[in-house]
């Protein structure tokens, strides 16, 4: 096994637990050239610091995956990383309600570079960079073995993968389509072979339960960057008296039309807006609209004809548009996954851009990562979810 040298730095970090490499940590940045293969890292010194490997994906460019010494990594390791983690959640084993859930959350459970999601008994693998994807087959193998009641699988490739599809059926039986699903007693369709994104983002299923449980009753609801609906569907199913689902993707009408009908709801008091939110934003208040309710979870970095939006440099911009249509004692659902944007940051933005629009305001609430998203208090980072709920007083 290959020693590969980092710098002073990060090897007293590694020590303390952290798990990310990144390039520059490298002694010699050279060593990232085909290198497939699990490694030992040391310091400079030849000191052993873990085993794990090189490959860059979007957060850096390798991942330390034990402190303990071994030869090699072989698939009883493996085994004892999902056993682990099988027992973290045995709540969603055997809970009728919420059905879709993530089993792995890579670097959470000490395995950076792998998701594994499970959508009723069908296994979903994310694999973000090359190294692990070459050695996906003896990670398969483990996770079958100790989850023998998982029926199908499919992957998704999430880096630059030279004409690797981006989604592909790898074992199995193939999952129906839509394979109906559960959360919080909701049921939402999705599609596990339809490039990268299955229909609903399992990261979101604690913000939704609360518009389950009562946040969205007796409520007007507008939607933004509605995707499929998904935050609609949950507001409509916990009482809402309407909604408003906001896109520019002209495949969300169908997809959302879908979620609806399978939960048995009528599209009459839940309209579906094909259209660029800020357009949208300009044309509610020309037609002086407002909501009791408004979501506002846009990507981390999109570009369109008209505009480039990331959510470091304009979510500001994004809440002083929102707050003009938000009516007396309205919430505000204001979320991110931007990892780069701290909790403290993001609360600042928000802030500062409702008290702009001269709003008064309450926070009420607040959800990171759900439980089955394991994250480590070594690697504060990857608890990426921030989402922020305000009632505006005035």
């Amino acid at each position: 096994m290959k020693k590969i040298k980092l710098k002073t730095k990060i090897s007293q970090q590694v020590k303390a637990g952290y798990p990310l490499i990144r390039r520059n940590d490298l002694l010699n940045e050279k060593d990232l050239m085909n290198q497939l293969d699990w490694v030992q890292f040391v310091t400079q010194s030849d000191d052993f610091l873990g085993i794990g490997y090189l490959g860059d994906q979007n957060k850096g460019s390798g991942w330390v995956l034990t402190p303990q010494f071994y030869s090699t990594l072989e698939r009883p390791f493996f085994e004892e990383k999902f056993k682990q983690a099988k027992s973290l959640r045995q709540h969603f084993l055997s809970n009728d309600e919420t059905t879709a859930y993530r089993m792995f959350n890579g670097e959470g459970d000490q395995l950076g570079g792998v998701t594994i999601d499970i959508y009723n008994q069908y296994a979903v693998f994310s694999w973000y960079n090359e190294t692990i994807y070459h050695n996906k087959q003896i990670i398969i193998d483990a996770f079958r073995n100790v989850n023998p009641e998982i029926v199908g699988g499919y992957e998704k490739i999430r880096f630059q993968g030279n004409g690797l599809p981006e989604s592909q059926f790898i074992f199995g039986q193939e999952a129906p389509e839509p394979l109906v699903v559960k959360e919080n007693g909701v049921a939402y369709a999705t599609y596990l072979n339809e490039g990268l994104m299955t229909g609903i983002f399992l990261d979101q299923k604690e913000v939704r339960g609360r518009l389950v449980d009562g946040l969205a009753l007796g409520r007007s609801v507008l939607n933004t960057f509605s995707y499929t609906g998904a935050f609609s569907v949950a507001a409509a199913m916990g009482g809402a008296k309407e909604t408003v689902s906001v896109d520019l993707a002209k495949r969300s009408l169908p997809k959302t039309q879908e979620m609806f009908e399978t939960n048995g709801l009528s599209l009459d008091n839940n309209r579906i807006v094909v259209m660029d939110v800020f357009d949208y934003f300009n044309y509610a208040k020309r037609k002086a609209l407002s909501f009791d309710m408004i979501v506002l979870d846009p990507p981390s970095f999109a570009r369109s004809k008209k505009r480039t939006f990331s959510v470091a440099k304009n979510y500001g911009d994004l809440v002083e548009d929102v707050a003009p249509l938000l009516n007396n004692e309205g919430i505000l659902i204001a979320s991110t996954n931007a990892a780069n944007v701290t909790v403290d940051k993001y609360q600042q933005m928000v802030e500062t851009a409702l008290r702009k629009q001269g709003k008064q305001f309450k926070q009420i609430g607040e959800n990171r990562l759900p439980v089955d998203f394991k994250t480590s208090k070594s690697f504060p980072e990857g608890n990426y979810l921030k989402v922020l709920i305000y009632q505006v007083l005035s």
